[in-house]
């Protein structure tokens, strides 16, 4: 029984410091995850274990009669941690299969959580206080002091947990974790098979193989702590290896515990031969032999990582470079924020583009009562700055998985903010060349189509007049025939159709000067009313109401009265073209902080999807009597005096159109 008392010894030690040295990590990791919350319960449970079987085994070596509060105390820590066990193991499965999106039925959930939770109230408040009280506590098998239920409970958590374990196996996103989530599996249906012979057939077999059975499950769960500490540290399991500082500050930590745990021991051992104040300086003073080669390990491991994060930050800037020379200012920020946070295996990356002429970045004081909340420093620690001679240009967010920015991720981050203005300013070259291009090619079929435009309108025109007078003046004979003074009265209003289409050409091939005519002014509440007045009579016509509500504010617009009749008219004339019979136009015009804002809105069907694209363009319409110019000679309009034309569609409820005019005021 020596060498198992050993292994027990060895076994509960490493198992109480593995699970503290987890829950000290996700204490500081402090991701806001359900998941991170009951991993920290599982390591509990099993700690509350571990200690409770390490501080009974230590009291049977020191005591030949252990004290009683210190058994208490023993039986106490080791009951909660087996009681908690069971429950939280299924639980953080659920939670793990939630995150992997295999289980999405909340109230399946609930139900196995609650019929996994309840059996702790009947161990808690009938089984534990028999237990407390009764002599003879089987520290070497724990779990028999809880009875056969318990070894039910258990062996079904095991059970469900290496079924769960399988489908992780299966539906794991790399190798490593496969085979991870495999020996789990294969730990878990071992696990069950010994506490189903321990708990619920009592050790059938000899008394020294039921203590090796015991011994064998207390170890189980420490290869699965220990090789999740190098899969986290290496692979970044879980997305906590990004947190290199908190794992390395609570390893040297525990470390220097242990160390210090390791002097007492010896100076114990030694206490025959040398005082306990000799030989612990000893052994401390021996740790300086241990620091040349120390520095040199970590200068060659802080020099390689240093390497591998310039190495990761150049490779990424090629390929944000490669991106900047597609000239899509909005598709490259998408881009960096999309590649950041791959790269860096961050919760999220955000970057955000400022004017570098009212940039200023500053860090938030906090006010009296507020030295508690640290939300906005952690937001500033996240914040990377993105700067040029002339100022702030960008901001680049970075949010974390857990509670802040490890060192090497942090001075790779400052690094690829640095090369990110050039980025930037080369897209914004592309893009405003292209633009150019683009422009430059628009407006020469523009011209194009307005000497078109003219030329037709032009030598139409004139025909049209001719025969417009010849009918008037045959109107004018009382002796024409009716029927024919019915169709020659047809005939006059489809010239005067066709004479507004004329001058919707003309209106178009006339030069669009950006800026012109600044010196015209005109008063926004009496150019509403203008054209609501002449367009009234077409909206009782149609069975349309039209509404307008411009506000009494006088505000005059540097624009000139024409320009803005034309505006409004094409815009109100598409609407209730758009309406149907007993639908509404609204009209509405106010100052703003940035100009005058006119909106027009339908109730009408809205713009089809496939269209959008092309509601602006010359010549494009979907009606079938139209010259598809109104829209654009507003677009051409506004754009004359610095205004701004958006539009929306739907509205409400999948229908309606807004357009809204932005102009400048005087």
């Amino acid at each position: 029984m020596g060498s198992l008392l050993y292994l027990r010894l060895i076994g509960f030690t490493a198992g109480t410091l593995l699970q503290l040295f987890w829950m000290v990590v996700i204490l500081g990791y402090r991701r806001q995850r359900n998941f991170e919350r009951v991993f920290f319960f599982l390591c509990l449970s099993l700690f509350l274990f571990y200690s409770g079987s390490l501080l009974a085994l230590n009291a049977q070596i020191y005591y030949q009669v252990p004290p009683a509060l210190l058994q208490i105390s023993a039986i106490t820590l080791l009951c909660a941690g087996l009681c908690l066990l069971p429950p939280v193991l299924v639980h953080l499965h659920l939670e793990f299969a939630e995150t992997r999106e295999l289980l999405r039925n909340r109230a399946w959930k609930r139900i196995v959580l609650f019929a996994a939770y309840v059996p702790i109230l009947y161990f808690a408040l009938r089984v534990y206080p028999q237990i407390a009280t009764a002599p003879g506590f089987d520290f070497l098998i724990p779990g028999n002091a809880l009875g056969r239920a318990y070894g039910v409970w258990l062996g079904v958590a095991l059970l469900v947990s290496a079924g769960w374990e399988g489908r992780f196996a299966l539906r794991a996103p790399d190798r490593r974790q496969g085979q991870f989530h495999g020996l789990l599996a294969v730990l878990f249906v071992a696990g069950s098979a010994m506490v189903v012979y321990l708990h619920v057939l009592s050790g059938p077999l000899s008394p020294n193989f039921s203590a090796g059975i015991s011994t064998a499950l207390a170890w189980l769960a420490i290869p699965p702590s220990a090789i999740l500490i190098y899969l986290v540290q290496r692979f970044n399991f879980l997305q906590i290896g990004r947190q290199k500082n908190l794992v390395y500050a609570v390893t040297a930590a525990f470390l220097a515990l242990l160390y210090l745990s390791l002097v007492r021991r010896v100076s114990v051992w030694l206490e025959p031969v040398l005082p306990p104040e000799a030989s612990a300086s000893i052994l401390l003073f021996v740790l300086v032999i241990f620091i040349e080669p120390l520095q040199h390990v970590l200068g060659r491991r802080l020099q390689e990582t240093a390497h591998r994060e310039m190495d990761r930050v150049q490779r990424l800037t090629a390929e944000i470079q490669q991106e900047a020379r597609g000239g899509n200012l909005k598709e490259l920020v998408n881009f960096i924020q999309r590649r950041v946070q791959e790269q860096f295996e961050l919760a999220s990356a955000t970057l955000t583009l400022v004017d570098p002429a009212k940039a200023v970045l500053r860090r938030r004081v906090l006010k009296p009562g507020e030295e508690n909340d640290r939300t906005s420093a952690s937001i500033s620690d996240q914040c990377f700055p993105v700067r040029q001679k002339h100022g702030l240009v960008a901001v680049l967010r970075a949010e974390p998985h857990g509670a802040a920015i490890s060192g090497e991720t942090r001075a790779a981050l400052e690094f690829l903010c640095e090369q990110l203005p050039g980025a930037l300013d080369l897209c914004r070259l592309i893009e405003e060349k292209l633009q150019l291009e683009r422009e430059l090619a628009e407006r020469e079929r523009l011209a194009v189509l307005g000497q078109m435009a003219a030329s037709i309108s032009h030598n139409l025109k004139n025909p049209l007049g001719s025969i417009k007078t010849i009918l008037q003046v045959q109107m004018e004979n009382p002796e024409l025939p009716q029927s024919i003074r019915g169709e020659t009265k047809m005939v006059l209003e489809e010239i005067g159709r066709l004479s507004s289409k004329l001058n919707q050409l003309l209106q178009f091939s006339r030069p669009a000067i950006r800026g012109g005519a600044v010196a015209a002014t005109c008063d926004a509440r009496a150019m509403a009313e203008e054209v609501s007045g002449v367009l009234r009579h077409e909206a009782e016509r149609r069975g349309v109401a039209l509404q307008v509500e411009v506000g009494p504010d006088g505000a005059k617009l540097a624009a000139s009265s024409e320009a803005v009749s034309e505006i409004l008219s094409n815009l109100v004339v598409n609407a209730l073209e758009a309406t149907a019979r007993g639908g509404i136009v609204k009209m509405s015009g106010r100052a703003n902080g940035f100009g005058y804002l006119f909106a027009v809105e339908d109730d009408g069907p809205g713009v089809a999807e496939n269209v959008r694209e092309k509601i602006l363009q010359p010549f494009f319409t979907t009606k079938t009597q139209g010259t598809g110019l109104g829209l654009a000679i507003v677009a051409r309009r506004v754009a004359e005096f610095g205004g701004k034309l958006d539009w929306e569609s739907p509205v409400r409820n999948g229908h309606g159109t807004r357009f809204e005019v932005m102009l400048p005021m005087k």
